[in-house]
This record gives structure tokens, sequence and C-alpha cells, in this order.
């Protein structure tokens, strides 16, 4: 085999470059992802407004990337089962239903973390 080795660092770069190219296409084509982002920027923005603290930041930033990275596992596997049995199976839809309740989960423990840093700012 003549094939040349690439790198390690040309390697890693190839994978960044995937894994942009995938999250561009999730925002792009999935109304949930879209919906997540958006709620994501949102509260991004009444972080700087409510200038909360590097503790808070850092919790608020993990809930929501938490939130979107297991959306985007969810749509992973929705499309990985519709490729494997586009017809109705109801083996397909406890995996898929079980994915979707590892996304409600998460959203409830990253909203429960944002009402513990804005309530306060309310009140």
């Amino acid at each position: 085999m003549n094939k040349k080795r690439e790198s390690f660092i040309v390697n890693r770069i190839k994978s960044v470059g995937f894994a942009l190219r995938g999250a561009l296409l999730l925002i792009k084509t999935e109304a949930s992802i879209k919906v997540q982002v958006f709620i994501g920027l949102l509260i991004t923005a009444a972080g700087f407004y409510f200038e909360i603290s590097n503790i808070e930041w850092i919790l608020q930033i993990f809930a929501i990337a938490l939130v979107i990275g297991i959306e985007g596992m969810n749509t992973a596997v929705e499309k990985v089962a519709d490729f494997i049995q586009p017809e109705f199976d109801p083996k397909i839809g406890f995996i898929k239903d079980i994915a979707a309740g590892a996304v409600m989960i998460v959203s409830i423990a990253a909203t429960i973390i944002g009402l513990i840093i804005y309530i306060p700012k309310f009140f």
C-alpha cells in the first residue's frame, strides 16, 4: 500500500471540519435545534444584561451546550432509526422515545438552572 499517511494534526483539522459541517447541518435543517439555539442566544443575552457571575456563566453555558448536544444526538438516533426501518416499528418507536426522553430530562434540568439563576434577578 503506497497511500501516504496523513499527520495527526491534519487528521484533527479534518475532524473539526466534519464536526463544524455537522453542527451547521443541524442548525440549518432541524427545527428543534433552531429553537434550542434561539433560546440559547436569548439566555446568553440575558446573562450579559444581568451581569451573571462566572459560576452562573459556567452553569448556563454547560446547560445550553448539553441541551443542544443531546438534541443533536436525538436527531442522529432518529435519522439512523428511520434509515434502518422506514416503516413503523414499535421497537424503533421505543428507541426514539428513549432518545426524546433524554432531551426532555436535560431540558428540564436546564430550565431549573435558568430559574435558579434568573428568578433572584427579578426580585
